[in-house]
């Protein structure tokens, strides 16, 4: 597989955590960028840091590096790559996926040791 595009983002993120049974508070919406998981024990809310949510519990301080896309439902391990780089150097993520395209987040203060990693192999980083 060709290796990919990644666009490193310029907001810092927060992944809150929320019980199930909790709206979503207004302030998600109004957001340029975000992401709501729920299941049937939480609700997960990625959103960049600026943006103060009453929650269970905060993860803040979160970097994302996009995946230029758009990308077809038939390519395969496109995550699993990126994943097993980052895996490779200690580096923890949190990945998210859309319709078009998936996104990478990793602490800020592993950026550059990311950014160098994927670069190593055959990445193209934008925005950094």
């Amino acid at each position: 597989m060709p290796k990919l595009t990644l666009q490193l983002l310029s907001e810092t993120f927060s992944i809150h955590s929320l019980p199930a049974h909790n709206a979503i508070p207004e302030q998600v919406f109004a957001a340029n960028i975000y992401f709501i998981g729920k299941t049937n024990d939480e609700v997960s809310i990625v959103i960049p840091e600026h943006i103060k949510l009453s929650s269970d519990n905060i993860e803040p301080d979160w970097k994302v590096l996009e995946v230029v896309g758009p990308l077809g439902f038939s390519l395969t391990g496109i995550l699993a790559s990126i994943a097993t780089v980052l895996a490779d150097e200690k580096i923890s993520i949190f990945a998210v996926s859309t319709f078009d395209t998936d996104y990478i987040l990793i602490k800020n203060n592993k950026v550059p040791q990311a950014v160098k990693a994927l670069k190593h192999n055959d990445y193209c980083i934008l925005g950094y």
